[in-house]
């Protein structure tokens, strides 16, 4: 009995037949490479979609950073303006006697510590407390009867902190032994 399949087991493929299968699996190939490349381009096109997007991103960062920082004193600056006009107008006053300029001039130092304080600055006023050197700086020690050893008798300068952040340590004498 002959066998009609043209492949049987033992039997050699025929020259048409390998060259169809080279040409079936070629195209294959090529229809799968076709769809690689095609998957490449859309992935490249998206990483350059992506791309481009966080540099928008980091030149808007860097804009608003850029805005925030020149703006960051607007507030505080408003705030001091009425303190600038009391001592502009201070100072435009002719004659007039001490005790009324002193007198403004107090009210302006007080809308100024006003301002400060609104912006989270305080003073650092240390006189009858412990030496600390932390916030203080003693730049003499004196004869104080009465006070212990090491206590602030005097504030030469008083110092001052911004949200519990030393801005300048206040200058004392200190009681010594």
């Amino acid at each position: 009995m002959q066998n009609n399949d043209p492949q049987s087991p033992g039997e050699a493929p025929t020259q048409g037949q390998t060259a169809e299968s080279t040409t079936t699996e070629l195209a294959g190939l090529q229809a799968r490479v076709a769809e690689l490349e095609a998957s490449n381009a859309e992935l490249r096109e998206t990483v350059l979609r992506e791309h481009a997007e966080l540099e928008n991103q980091r030149r808007r960062l860097h804009r608003d950073l850029e805005q925030a920082r020149r703006f960051a004193n607007e507030k505080l600056l408003s705030e001091l303006l009425p303190v600038y006009d009391g001592l502009e107008s201070g100072l435009a006053i002719e004659g007039g006697d001490f005790a009324s300029m002193r007198e403004g001039l107090g009210l302006t130092l007080k809308a100024l510590l006003k301002v400060a304080e609104n912006h989270g600055m305080a003073q650092v006023d240390p006189l009858g407390q412990p030496l600390d050197p932390e916030r203080h700086h003693a730049v003499s020690m004196v004869e104080a009867p009465g006070q212990a050893p090491g206590t602030v008798v005097n504030v030469l300068q008083k110092g001052y902190v911004l949200n519990d952040r030393l801005l300048r340590p206040a200058l004392v004498a200190v009681a010594k032994e």
